[in-house]
C-alpha cells in the first residue's frame, strides 16, 4: 500500500507538471538560462549520489560540459553537413539505401549466428567421445595377454591328425583302398604319395 501510495503521488505530481509546461503562458525553457549558484572544488556526496559516482565535484571545470545546451562547434557542423546531404537525397534513394542497409546488416547477422552454431557445434564435437573405453580396454587385454580368447580350434582347420588320434585308421584306410593310375610320360621311379602314405608302383608287391 505505501509503494502505491508513493506512485499515486509521483504520478499526480508528474501529471500536474506536464500540464504546467504543456499551458500557453509558460515559457519556453530552451530560452531560459542555467546559472549555478554554488561552485565548489571540494567533494560533494550528494552530487556523487545522485549522478551515480560519475561527478565527483561541482566546479568550475565540469560546469561547463554539464550544463552546455549546445553541441561542439566541430560536432554542430558535421550535424549540419549530413542534414544537408540528406536533404539532397530524394525518398525513392533515400529507400533504397535503407532497403540495401537492411540487407547488409540481416546478411550480417546471419554470418554471425552461422559462426556461432558451427562454433557450438565444434565444440560439441570435440566434446563428444567417440569410443567406448571398456571397448578398448577388452580389446588391449585381449591383444597382450590373451585375455577372453577360446581354446577350441575351429572344425575344418588345416590340423595334422596325429595316428594315435582319432579318424586317423579312417584316412589310411581310405587311402589303401584308392587304385593307383599311372600318369603317361611319368617315370616309374616316381612314387606318388596320397594323403602321407606312400603307394608302391604298379607290379611290384607291398613291402611290409
Amino acid at each position: 500500500p505505501s509503494v502505491l501510495d508513493s506512485f499515486a503521488l509521483l504520478s499526480g505530481q508528474l501529471n500536474t507538471l506536464n500540464k504546467v509546461l504543456k499551458h500557453e503562458k509558460t515559457p519556453l525553457l530552451r530560452n531560459q538560462v542555467i546559472i549555478p549558484l554554488v561552485l565548489s572544488p571540494d567533494r560533494d556526496e550528494e552530487i556523487m549520489r545522485q549522478t551515480e559516482g560519475r561527478v565527483p565535484v561541482f566546479s568550475h571545470e565540469v560546469v561547463p560540459d554539464h550544463l552546455r545546451t549546445k553541441p561542439d562547434p566541430e560536432v554542430e557542423e558535421q550535424e549540419k553537413q549530413l542534414i544537408t546531404d540528406a536533404a539532397r537525397i530524394s525518398p525513392d534513394a533515400a529507400q533504397k539505401q535503407i532497403q540495401s542497409l537492411n540487407k547488409m546488416c540481416s546478411n550480417l547477422l546471419e554470418k554471425i549466428s552461422k559462426e556461432e552454431r558451427e562454433s557450438e557445434s565444434g565444440g560439441l564435437r570435440q566434446n563428444k567421445q567417440t569410443f567406448n573405453p571398456a571397448d578398448t580396454n577388452a580389446l588391449v587385454a585381449a591383444v597382450a595377454f590373451g585375455k577372453g580368447l577360446s581354446n577350441r580350434r575351429p572344425p575344418g582347420s588345416g590340423a595334422s591328425v596325429q595316428p594315435g588320434q582319432p579318424g586317423a585308421g579312417a584316412i589310411i584306410a581310405g587311402a589303401s583302398g584308392m587304385q593307383q593310375v599311372p600318369m603317361a610320360g611319368a617315370p616309374a621311379q616316381q612314387q606318388p604319395m596320397l594323403a602321407g602314405v606312400q603307394m608302391a608302383p604298379a607290379g611290384q608287391p607291398g613291402k611290409e
